[in-house]
């Protein structure tokens, strides 16, 4: 019973010991792989506004909205 006691053991701790360096390869892969993104595709600053597009919204829908927002919310508190 010893000796699969210590087989037992000696097994769990290797499985553990995989899994442990598996998993510290991932995390070491993933930073590696974020630097190079990072560094040859580097987020570009986002415009608050899209030149050359312009929204011409009539007073009218808008007036639309505005009641049926204040209706909803009038019907549904």
């Amino acid at each position: 019973m010893t000796e699969q006691m210590t087989s037992g053991i000696e097994l769990m701790f290797v499985g553990m010991g995989i899994v442990f360096l598996f998993l510290a390869m991932l995390v070491v892969a993933i930073n590696i792989m974020s630097a190079l993104v990072q560094r040859y595709f580097p987020e570009t600053p986002a415009s608050k506004a899209v030149p050359g597009i312009t929204v011409d919204i009539d007073k009218s829908v808008v007036a639309a909205i505005t009641a049926a927002m204040h209706q909803y919310r009038k019907k549904h508190n």
